[in-house]
């Protein structure tokens, strides 16, 4: 089954991200579909959420704060955001899309797996709407070019939208570091391999108990043709569909063969 099309002009949107509330990516991505559509609403962590996942907060209550018009924050993962967002907040005129972003650095391969950018349009997948993540790849002790993802942005959501996608996937864009003139086209590409975890501090507490601090350091592999980190890193545009069903058919087949 697939996403009925709908007018951007006239759409509801849902925004939400894991950088926070105060984010400046979010405070663009407001300003750009501001200017796009009929309804902005955000609902966005309090805090920074980066690397939270797809994890649903359920041991504890969630507060849900206004900070403005349209505007929330809740206590919680983008994971949560989402669910209240649209269960409670926008309870009876649910969202035509959901986006979330803009995330202030990429999120390429792996990241996917725990990327709370990508657990916000993940969970409004989850719940049958149309949903995109957006990430701004950036080198580190470097400005962050917002000028290119809000230069791309309008076409690359009026493209996106014109097309018939699955229920049940989500989009992943991912703006490259250059500047907004040097892009060099917006490309479809497949997951990459990019496993962060790959550096890590030791180190001793006061109390003399021994510590590790997992750093963002990534094994990546940019030169595997087709891929979202080879785009990206070429000036591209990334776009990558992702499927919430993670099913492996072949190894289904492999495994009837072994339990028929």
């Amino acid at each position: 089954m697939e996403h009925e099309p709908f007018q951007l002009a006239k759409a509801r949107v849902l925004i939400s991200n894991d950088d926070g509330i105060d984010a400046p990516g979010l405070k663009l991505l407001e300003k750009v579909m501001r200017g796009l559509v009929k309804e902005v609403w955000v609902v966005a962590p309090q805090t920074e959420q980066s690397a939270a996942g797809h994890s649903l907060t359920m041991r504890r209550p969630l507060f849900v704060r206004r900070v403005s018009r349209r505007r929330f924050t809740v206590d919680g993962t983008p994971t949560d955001c989402v669910l209240l967002a649209i269960h409670k907040v926008m309870k009876g005129r649910p969202p035509d899309l959901v986006l979330s972003g803009i995330n202030r650095g990429a999120n390429l391969g792996e990241d996917a797996t725990y990327s709370g950018t990508v657990a916000a349009a993940m969970e409004g997948a989850l719940l049958g709407f149309p949903s995109i993540a957006l990430s701004q790849l950036y080198e580190d002790g470097q400005p962050v070019r917002w000028s290119t993802a809000e230069h791309w942005m309008d076409e690359v959501l009026r493209r996106l939208i014109s097309a018939r996608w699955s229920r049940g996937v989500l989009l992943n864009v991912n703006f490259p570091d250059v500047p907004s003139v040097a892009v060099t086209g917006i490309e479809v590409t497949r997951q990459g391999r990019r496993k962060i975890g790959g550096s890590m501090i030791e180190g001793v507490d006061p109390r003399g108990e021994p510590y590790f601090w997992i750093g963002g350091g990534r094994d990546e592999d940019r030169g595997r043709a087709g891929t979202d980190l080879e785009a990206v890193h070429r000036g591209a545009v990334s776009v990558t569909p992702l499927s919430l069903d993670l099913t492996h058919e072949p190894t289904v087949k492999t495994l009837k063969a072994v339990f028929p």
